[in-house]
């Protein structure tokens, strides 16, 4: 896997689950204290450029405006033989104005001189395989200007995924600030169009054994909209061959059973969980629940008013969903769960923390969810995932899961059954 070193220059000019016994509601409780901002400069963050990883995007930061925004980079340390140029916005919001905001994108993982520069190194992905191990970090929480700081020293050296909750939406008419989204689309660049979406809020990318499916739980999903018809196409183009493991982020929970923000997902999973059993989805991460949730597999398919089947049952093919929106907020934490515990959660705690999920092959995944107890990783919850398409032997010879036909009788049932 390449090493590549970029320059910054200030002119600027880069499971196995079963459900078993009773799950675990942990009482752990963390003070809360009085947070400061960082005094640091920049903000630079990068952002997988294309849909495979053979791209990034360089973002940054700058208090007044450079002229030409450039990033040179190379492999060598001190040796940047390449450069890139890309563009920069601005905005205000109510009376606040941002710094001048970098956008690079840089081609190629080929992946800007002046009178003051940083320096900063990545590696790239490795290739599209189905065996190809990887460990993604999971966190969620954000703070425009001093959260940007904050992250850098993660964000600038590895290539983060980023997904929109309630908080970025800004809706503020009584302020004048009627654009949804609009510093997180100013701060934010994604690959939407990669992946052939017509919107930066939902969007897709294959890195290493994952093909990862970003869904905005603040934009229109119901049928025949730009996002219920994106993500019926781009499921379709999952090749579990070369990205095994399909994993979908989203900002608002389909399962939760924490009090706070109750079945405020109830609508998206009415839309798109059949589609989730249907393709085996492996994994589904949310936010917005100030606090951390694991759930079996489990589905509720076939729920309506008049059936009686108004809770989910244990299904082999449905993903398991993990709510992580436990990476801090000024609003604290969500500590009051529904007692008792649902049969359908695994573990659940209030606490600050945040997850890793290390993909180990095709067929094997470590996840963790670890603690942050007073700056210590405390690891709590951990369980191995197998994959849902692949068998520890080989996969489906490459048949895709779900049929056109498929997609269309689920479609019928659940239209008929609504009736």
């Amino acid at each position: 896997m390449p090493l590549f070193q970029f320059l910054l220059v200030v002119v600027l000019v880069w499971n196995s689950l079963e459900n078993g016994s009773a799950g675990i509601t942990s009482t752990f409780i963390r003070s809360e204290w009085p947070s400061t901002d960082i005094p640091l400069d920049n903000q630079v963050h990068i952002t997988q450029g294309d849909y495979d990883g053979k791209a990034v995007i360089i973002s940054w930061v700058t208090a007044d405006e450079t002229g030409l925004s450039i990033v040179k980079y190379g492999i060598l340390v001190n040796k940047y033989e390449f450069s890139a140029q890309g563009t920069v916005t601005n905005y205000t919001f109510s009376n606040y104005k941002s710094g001048y905001i970098h956008h690079c994108l840089v081609d190629s993982l080929e992946i800007g001189e002046g009178d003051s520069s940083r320096e900063f190194w990545f590696r790239t992905p490795p290739k599209i395989d189905p065996d190809a191990p990887y460990t993604f970090g999971i966190i969620v929480g954000i703070r425009w200007d001093s959260w940007g700081r904050f992250v850098e020293r993660s964000a600038a050296y590895q290539p983060w995924i980023w997904s929109a909750g309630n908080h970025e939406i800004e809706y503020m008419p009584e302020m004048g600030e009627v654009l949804p989204f609009k510093s997180y689309l100013h701060r934010f660049a994604t690959p939407h169009a990669a992946s052939k979406s017509s919107n930066p809020l939902w969007y897709a990318v294959r890195r290493a054994s994952a093909h990862i499916i970003v869904l905005s739980s603040y934009s229109s999903y119901v049928k025949y909209t730009p996002q219920w018809r994106w993500l019926r196409e781009e499921l379709k183009r999952v090749d579990r061959e070369k990205t095994p493991w399909l994993i979908v982020l989203m900002h608002v929970p389909i399962y939760n059973s924490n009090l706070a923000h109750y079945m405020e997902g109830e609508s998206m999973r009415s839309v798109f969980e059949s589609w989730f059993v249907c393709f085996k989805v492996d994994l589904v991460f949310a936010g917005h629940v100030h606090a951390y949730e694991r759930s079996y597999r489990i589905s509720n398919i076939h729920y309506n008013v008049s059936s009686g089947d108004r809770y989910p049952i244990p299904d082999k093919s449905a993903p398991v969903y993990i709510t992580v929106g436990d990476g801090g907020n000024q609003e604290g934490l969500a500590g009051r769960f529904w007692d008792p515990q649902p049969e359908y959660s695994a573990f659940r705690e209030a606490s600050y923390g945040h997850s890793s999920l290390e993909i180990r092959n095709r067929t094997h995944a470590f996840y963790h969810w670890n603690r942050n107890d007073d700056g210590r990783k405390v690891p709590t919850d951990s369980v191995i995932f197998h994959n849902q398409y692949c068998t520890k032997v080989d996969c489906h010879a490459g048949q895709a899961i779900c049929t056109e036909g498929d997609i269309l009788r689920l479609e019928d049932m659940l239209v008929a059954e609504s009736s």
